[in-house]
């Protein structure tokens, strides 16, 4: 830990390990999303294994899960980013994904939240823009969070830049990050390395200190 302005700086992981300090982020672990992974299994597992260990030391948790407006309510951005996703030409050709209340808009079965833990909902990449989430923090006093889930390129890294404008301090849980581009991931990677606005680590290394 460094030390200026009256403040404790963070310089290691061990300095945010710590249940008043940090909470753990579960980002769209949805059924509808990991069947798109072929090592979906994989990051489940390790996914798993990080929020046991968070449980035991008794950190927050948080789970995140992402929808899509119904058509009638989707505007400009959302219908353009769908015609590109979807690679369609037109409007009518969309097919509506990851609709609220539906098989694949749920939690994957190994990972439910518990009575004292919660499921904020999203329609924005970023977990902090449209949910509750920066709230919730500010006010356990916390200022750093572990994330992982899926899907790195797509809404983890949005998330990451956009929190450390909130002055968060954001820890990647790379091996328990999944994506589905991963020349999309490393440029990820690089650009949290290139900014340093952000810890990244791995699940052998962070749960040891998390369960203690």
């Amino acid at each position: 830990m460094r030390f200026g302005n009256g403040l404790d700086i963070p310089e290691g992981l061990a300095d945010v390990c710590a249940p008043d300090r940090m909470a753990v982020l579960v980002y769209d672990m949805q059924v509808g999303v990991l069947s798109q992974l072929s090592d979906g299994p994989q990051i489940v597992e390790r996914v798993v294994r990080l929020v046991e260990a968070a449980r035991r030391g008794g950190y927050p948790v948080i789970f995140l899960r992402h929808f899509f407006l119904p058509p009638r309510l989707t505007g400009v951005f959302g219908l353009r980013m769908a015609m590109n996703w979807q690679q369609v030409e037109s409007v009518d050709e969309v097919k509506p994904i990851l609709q609220r209340d539906t098989p694949p808009f749920e939690l994957v079965p190994e990972l439910q939240p518990r009575a004292d833990e919660i499921v904020f909902d999203k329609t924005s990449m970023s977990a902090f823009e449209g949910t509750p989430l920066a709230a919730t923090l500010r006010d356990l006093g916390i200022g750093s969070y572990a994330i992982c889930g899926v899907a790195l390129e797509i809404g983890i890294a949005p998330t990451v830049t956009h929190s450390t404008d909130l002055g968060f301090v954001p820890v990647v849980v790379a091996d328990a990050c999944g994506g589905k581009d991963k020349e999309a991931m490393a440029r990820a990677y690089d650009d949290f390395a290139f900014q340093g606005h952000a810890m990244v680590t791995g699940v052998d290394t962070i749960t040891p200190l998390l369960a203690s």
